[in-house]
């Protein structure tokens, strides 16, 4: 038993050891190359997307382009399924996921996240001309379309609304628009490109939720160097003002703070 206990000792220590050793390969890498391997999906607009010609395009892939110009890097993009991105991470087919990444406690286990860029919320949406819903409480007894499995449908059944079961956020959006419902509780980002893309929709945001959801570049632990340079450029752009730039031009509003 000690002789066991003695060898998954080693074993244990050999592991940190080869980790410590690797710690930082990418970055050097990087330095050496001057390119930066991007996973994304390509397929999730408004974030990451190709547009009628085909190029790619997106907030997020506009972001990390201009982060990669301030450091001097090319950038190769890999596009990736979103099932296979953190597994894509892993394998260290790129650097880092550009994709709406949330720094979730489980996460954050396995891998660091480099400062937000942009931050998401819940909302309520009602039509323009309903004035009776002004704080997640005034829920109580209304109608919610929302999709069954989703968490925003948990959040607004917890508040007390009457749940309505639709498939998609689309759905939920024609069912307020219709009178079906009085509201629905949705993501922010994702409605307001719903309202940039409809803006005679007859809808608005009524309530946001104070609690903010951060989205961040994703890397593997070990790579503080490589998040380091990726942090300085994303200040800069952030004292600059093209981050909010380009968030204007994407949502029609400001989702970087």
């Amino acid at each position: 038993m000690k002789k066991s206990l003695f060898l998954t000792a080693l074993l244990s220590v050999g592991i940190a050891f080869s980790t410590f050793v690797n710690a930082g390969e990418i970055a050097d890498r990087v330095e050496k190359t001057k390119t930066l391997l991007v996973g994304t999906e390509g397929t999730y607009a408004p974030f990451t997307f190709h547009d009628k010609d085909g190029k790619l395009t997106g907030f997020d892939v506009e972001i990390i382009e201009k982060i990669a110009q301030k450091l001097g890097w090319k950038i190769e993009f890999k596009e990736t399924a979103w099932d296979g991105m953190y597994a894509g991470l892993n394998a260290k087919r790129f650097d880092v996921i550009a994709n709406q990444t949330n720094p979730s406690p489980e996460r954050l286990k396995k891998y660091d996240y480099s400062a937000p860029y942009n931050y998401s919320a819940g909302v309520i949406v009602t039509r323009a001309d309903n004035d009776s819903i002004k704080t997640f409480a005034d829920l109580k007894g209304k109608k919610s379309a929302q999709s069954a499995t989703s968490n925003w449908s948990k959040d607004a059944r917890e508040q007390g609304a009457i749940i309505v079961t639709v498939d998609s956020l689309a759905q939920n959006l024609e069912a307020v628009k219709q009178g079906r419902v009085d509201a629905t509780v949705n993501d922010k980002l994702a409605v307001l490109d719903y309202l940039k893309k409809q803006p005679n929709s007859g809808l608005k945001i009524a309530v946001e939720s104070d609690k903010k959801i951060p989205t961040g570049f994703a890397f593997l632990k070990g790579e503080e160097e490589l998040i380091a340079k990726v942090n300085q450029a994303l200040e800069e752009l952030r004292q600059e003002g093209t981050l909010k730039q380009l968030s204007i031009k994407w949502f029609g509003d400001d989702i970087t703070q």
